[in-house]
This record gives C-alpha cells, structure tokens and sequence, in this order.
C-alpha cells in the first residue's frame, strides 16, 4: 500500500494526474483476508486440560479408548479400593485362581495334615498353617483349651501310665509273678541268652502276645447275607472248573455211510468249477438257523466246498450240508464258552476249535471225537494249521498273552514261542510258499516271521495305522487284504518289502469296532466284507469302486466265505445266530436240452440253487 501510495504522489520529477492532488482523498486500508475456515478451539482448550488432568491418574481398566500416551506407571497401577457389589468378579483377576479366590500351596507334611485334619474332626480344632510364628489354632478354642491342644496323635502323660501299668500286670500274670520291668525276677544269665523263656519275655514285641481271644461279635443281617453269596459264587466257581464239559458230538443226518460206504463227508465226485470266472450273487436262497447265539466264524470245506462248518457263541460248534439237503449234519461239543475261532486241515477231515474257555480242541470232522486238546492258560484268538501237507501237526494259535505258541500235535509239547507283539494276536496268514507268516495284533502293528525262528523279520507300524483284526490272502499269494477299523481294507504286499499298496483301498463300510472278516472272490476278481450294519459288501479288485451290497444280517455281518467250485456263491454269519447263503442268477439256469421243458423254482428253495432245483419234465 505504501508502494501504490508513494507511485500516486509522483515525485518532484514524476508526471502528475491532472486530478490528484493531496487532499483530495484519504488513506483506505483494506481488511485482511483468510480462506481457512474458523475453528472453535474451545472443546480442543477442554479436552487438553483434561488430558492434562487424567494424566496423574491410573487407567480405568475396563474402558477401550485411551486419548493421550499413558506413562509405564500408569499402566501397571495396581487397582485399589473395594471391589463394586454388583459386579460379576467381586475379586480382581489378578487376586484369583480359584473360584472363591486365591489359593496357595502349603509347605506341609502329609502326617501334619492327616493330624490335624483327624483333630480337627474329632475335638473340633487345629493348628492354623498360615501362621508364620508361634502356635495359632482355629476352630473350638473352648475344646482347645479344655483339652490342652491335645492331638489325636499325642497320648495324654494319663493314659500312657495306664497303659504301662496294664501292660505290666499281664507280664507279671504270664510270668508267674514275676516283674519284668528292669529285668527284676530274672537271671541276668537268662535274660541275655536269647534261648532262655526269661529272654522271651524280657523281649516279646508283637502287639498281639497275651492277648486274650474273647469271643466273635455277632454278624448282622446283611453280613450274613453277603456272606453266605460269597460262599456261593466260591463253591458254584470251583464246581465250573471240576466239572468240565464233556467232549461229546450228535450226528443229525439219516446215515454216516451211504449204499457204497462212503462217508457223509465225502465230497461228490463230479464236483468241478461251474463258471471260468465268478459272479457277484445277487438274491438269498437259503437260511441256516441252528445256533442259539451269535455266530463267529464259517469256514468251507477245503477245495470242494460240499460242507461248511460254523462256530457259534453258543459253545457249539455245526457242520452243515450244502450241496444236497442243506440241514445240520453234525454237532460239536466239547466248549463250555464261546467258541471263537475254527479251522479245517488240508483234507477237511480234521479241524481246529478255540474256545474263550482259554482250550484248544483237535476234532475229528466224520466221527466228532476229540482228538487231542491245548490250553496255556490263555485265551486263543486265533488257530491255525501249516497248510503244508507234510507239517500238517505243527499247530499255531495267536493266544491273548502278546504270544504266538506253536505245538507238535503228535508230541503235544510247545515247540516254539513268538512273543514280539504287545497286545493280543488276532490273525495269523502263512505267505512266501509257506516259509513265513504274517501275524497283526492288537498293537496295531504287523510282523513278518520266519516259521520256526522267533524273530521278526519285519515289522509294520505307522501312527496313521489302527489294528487289524482280519487280514486275508489273495488267490494269487502276492497281496494281503487287512481289514482295518478306521473303516477300510488295505492291500500290503507278500513280497519282500510287505510295503503298503497306496494305490488300492476299499471304503465305505462300517467295521469300527468290529473284527469283520474279509476275503476274496475265487479268481480273486472281487473283494468281499461284511460291516457292522448286517451288509455284504463286493468291490472290484481293479478299480477299487463298490459293486453291491446285500443286506443279509439284522446285526453283525461278522464273517464272509466264498464258495470254492461255486463262484457265484457266497456264504455270510453274523450276530443273529444265522447263517445266509446267497446266489447269483446264472447258477439258476441251466444250458437248455432240446425236447426239454423247465419249471423254475422259487430262489428260496432248500436246493440252494443247484441246477437240481429245476426239474426236468419230459
């Protein structure tokens, strides 16, 4: 302004606007101007002062927002006052481990404990041990004081007297008056020979000497009665194991031999394979229900498959016709438990038994007499034969004492012990031409042996790996099917290595929790289980994908066979106490004669399907 001023007076040599003059018009000064918005500071003044103010002040603990940088001090600020009635924590968290408040361990002996606690119970006071100097009691100080602090464990001076003085009087009453204390009325030569009466008396410690046996307090109503139970049980207990069930078998068929003199175990002679491959069996055709209880295991008769015999719960071991009539033709018993497990020879004229009754039973199939029995005092879960035709009285059973015992059948003696595992053994499978077997156990581990040499020669255990109750061979011997119970069966190979086949398992069965058996188709086509809803269930080898299911069982499906000639055949038990025989439709229909007209027959049929269930009418 003083520049646009001074360029307005001009000068004494600077040109003159005709109408400026000095006087013609005052000095305007101009406002000055802000473009920034106004502001009112006033709450900004406040909450400064108040920033100022809080800042000698602890943090509330429970509030979220913090305006200003809060000092170290102020954040570690102990809480102080009373605690708020209505709050929730009456005690601070930081003054609580427990739900009534803060508690802390005690230096203090168990017996000081055991004391005081006894003491406090019994007179009603104790020692406080929060006291860190003299002798501080809580409770009944009344009683405390009336019984001078006395523990349960501390004798009255009064007491003790008396003790010692009825003590001396028995002595002196057995001694024949004689006074003991100080070794007064006695040789001292006595006394110091520990051969002498005088010795024993000076020296007697049992508690229990002198003392006369007064007569036995009456027993009340319900010891009596608890009494008399105990004998019970104890008599009916050692009755069980005098009397032992009696091995003893009824034949249930119309004749043992036929019009040749064949026995009735005898396989018929035109049995051959009906089909070159195997078939999935689609409808039931026969029903057997002759055990009473469940029914553990089913086994075919070897290469033939004309019987199959079947251990039930309810200690009775059945063999039952196939091919012709289809009822029982045998009964075994011998067991006075639950058989678990059975197994044929080579020619099915013997098989094998193992009974929860913790016995071993070699029986002769035809005649049902025992030929010879084992026990080790254990439970067998498992028997087997060396499918050799030359070993066939080497005798193996995985026994629940963690134990494989091999016996000599001919000798009955334990030639060999495989004591490696570290739970029950629950299968043994002979691979490698039968030079070793593979045993899997409740350890959840499998173990490859040699025959005949206690070591393990490998062993399988993952974390991932749940125990195999089941494990079955492939018709090929060169896989192992383990049904494992986190629901799937997986293939090992019987190989050297026995690694796991990552690229085949079978799923979508409920078996956890139960051992359900697996196995094979005969051309080793089809997989084959049962689970634990009473369903069979058919994979394919190959692509490993579901085929089927049948509902065959109420409960349980526990055990699956597959018929050796008949390969559209499969037998299953289960938990109901029956046992199916299921069959596919292409054994139902023969190869049409002509001149030759059919009636077919219901699929129920008790001849199981055979092309005999077609009559032939000319």
């Amino acid at each position: 302004m003083d520049l646009i001023q001074s360029y307005s007076d001009g000068g004494s040599d600077g040109p003159q606007s005709p109408h400026s003059s000095p006087d013609s018009s005052p000095i305007r000064i101009l406002p000055a101007k802000s473009s920034a918005p106004q502001v009112d500071d006033t709450m900004l003044a406040l909450t400064v002062a108040q920033s100022n103010l809080a800042r000698n002040k602890p943090i509330d603990p429970v509030q979220h927002l913090v305006s200003y940088n809060p000092t170290y001090d102020q954040l570690w600020a102990p809480i102080q006052g009373p605690a708020h009635p209505y709050a929730k924590d009456g005690i601070a968290q930081g003054m609580r481990n427990h739900k009534l408040g803060f508690v802390e361990d005690a230096a203090i002996e168990s017996f000081v404990f055991d004391e005081q606690y006894n003491t406090f119970h019994k007179y009603g006071y104790a020692a406080d041990p929060s006291a860190s100097t003299g002798f501080n009691y809580v409770g009944d100080i009344d009683a405390l004081q009336k019984n001078d602090a006395l523990s349960v464990y501390n004798i009255p001076q009064q007491e003790q007297k008396r003790r010692r003085l009825e003590k001396k009087r028995k002595e002196q009453e057995e001694g024949g008056g004689a006074e003991v204390e100080g070794g007064d009325g006695f040789d001292p030569a006595e006394v110091d020979n520990p051969a002498t009466d005088s010795w024993l008396l000076k020296n007697k410690k049992s508690p229990w000497y002198g003392r006369k046996e007064g007569p036995q307090p009456e027993l009340t109503e319900e010891q009596k009665k608890y009494a008399e139970e105990h004998a019970k049980k104890k008599e009916e207990k050692g009755a069980e194991k005098a009397d032992a069930v009696p091995d003893r078998s009824t034949f249930h068929g119309k004749e043992e031999k036929d019009y040749q003199g064949r026995s009735w175990i005898a396989p018929p002679k035109d049995a051959k394979p009906a089909n070159d491959r195997s078939y999935i069996p689609k409808r039931l055709v026969h029903t057997w229900s002759g055990h009473t209880k469940g029914v553990s295991a089913i086994r075919f008769f070897p290469k033939y498959g004309n019987l199959i015999l079947s251990a039930g719960m309810d200690t009775k071991v059945k063999i039952w016709d196939v091919f012709n009539t289809g009822k029982c033709m045998r009964t075994y018993m011998g067991h006075s438990m639950a058989v678990r497990d059975i197994s044929f020879s080579n020619d099915g004229t013997k098989f094998l038994s193992a009974g929860y009754d913790k016995k071993i039973k070699y029986w002769d199939t035809e005649t049902g007499q025992v030929i010879s029995t084992f026990s080790t005092g254990k439970i067998p879960y498992v028997v087997k034969l060396n499918p050799d035709d030359d070993k066939q009285n080497i005798l193996l059973a995985g026994m629940s004492d963690k134990k494989i015992v091999q016996w000599d059948m001919n000798t009955g003696q334990i030639t060999q012990e495989y004591d490696q595992h570290l739970g029950a053994v629950n299968t043994i499978t002979f691979v490698d031409n039968n030079r070793r077997f593979v045993t899997s156990s409740d350890d959840k581990s499998l173990r490859v042996w040699e025959f005949g040499i206690p070591v393990v020669i490998k062993y399988i255990s993952e974390p991932h790996m749940h125990s195999m109750p089941a494990i079955s061979l492939h018709p090929n011997s060169n896989w192992l099917a383990a049904q494992s119970l986190d629901n799937q069966i997986l293939i090992y190979s019987t190989r050297e290595r026995f690694q796991l086949n990552k690229k085949k398992r079978f799923a979508g069965h409920i078996v956890a929790g139960y051992a359900c058996q697996v196995n094979f188709s005969p051309d080793g086509k089809y997989v084959l289980s049962g689970d634990g809803e009473g369903r069979c269930w058919f994979w394919d080898w190959k692509t490993c994908k579901v085929h089927r299911t049948l509902k065959c069982h109420d409960g349980v499906c526990i055990g699956v066979e597959w018929h050796p000639l008949e390969q559209s055949k499969v037998a299953t038990c289960g938990w109901d106490g029956l046992i199916k025989y299921c069959i596919g439709l292409l054994d139902t229909l023969p190869i049409p004669v002509p001149g030759t007209r059919f009636l077919l027959y219901p699929l129920e049929s008790t001849q199981l399907g055979r092309p005999s269930a077609l009559k032939n009418l000319h």
